[in-house]
């Protein structure tokens, strides 16, 4: 289980001993099933990384909404991949390649629908631009209506291996990638996607 869940599971664990102390076990049951679902939602699986070269993992577990051009009609606009993270995927956010974090920005903003298009724009979002070999992607994590908080445990100048945990955000949510123009992307909408080992696309 990722660390920044521990609160989540504790509160909830707390408020359910007193009633139990004093034989009300009924009443700590509801504290109880949110304990355990809190120890579902954080958990943090180990996953096998694809060793193809070349390759873009999926920054996150999900359904992919979106996969298109930033510009409709040029052929050297980069492409948008938009993945929306359900309360029951896994929200740890992992590396898309591997590379250096050459920027961190973060922007306050909305929390519309994490599905809507306009929340890559105006919700409240963290973006991490990586420059690979031979490719800069952007990463963005984005706050969804039940999403607060974004976490990302890693600083500007930092490394990432391709697969690696970078962050997550707590709650439906949702994360987009801007890639190159010159990548071959192979999912597309409707697709489910898990983070670190879907190959979302292949540098051309």
């Amino acid at each position: 289980m990722v660390k920044d869940g521990y609160p989540y599971v504790i509160v909830p664990l707390v408020f359910a001993l007193i009633p139990l102390a004093l034989g009300y076990w009924y009443v700590a049951i509801p504290m109880l099933l949110i304990a355990a679902f809190m120890v579902y939602f954080f958990r943090d699986p180990d996953r096998v990384i694809p060793a193809e070269p070349n390759i873009i993992v999926s920054p996150a577990d999900g359904r992919v909404t979106r996969v298109c051009r930033l510009l409709p009609d040029s052929a050297n606009s980069p492409m948008v991949v938009s993945i929306f993270l359900s309360p029951l995927d896994v929200h740890v956010n992992r590396a898309p390649i591997a590379g250096k974090i050459t920027n961190i920005t973060f922007t306050k903003g909305k929390f519309l629908m994490a599905t809507k298009e306009a929340a890559s724009l105006v919700n409240e979002q963290n973006a991490l631009t990586i420059e690979g070999e031979g490719q800069t992607i952007v990463c963005k994590q984005i706050a969804g209506v039940l999403a607060r908080r974004i976490v990302c445990w890693k600083e500007s100048g930092d490394n990432v291996e391709l697969g690696e945990r970078f962050g997550m955000i707590k709650f439906s949510s949702r994360t987009d990638l801007v890639l190159p123009h010159q990548v071959s992307v192979d999912i597309r909408v409707g697709d489910r996607v898990r983070g670190g080992m879907t190959i979302i696309g292949r540098l051309s």
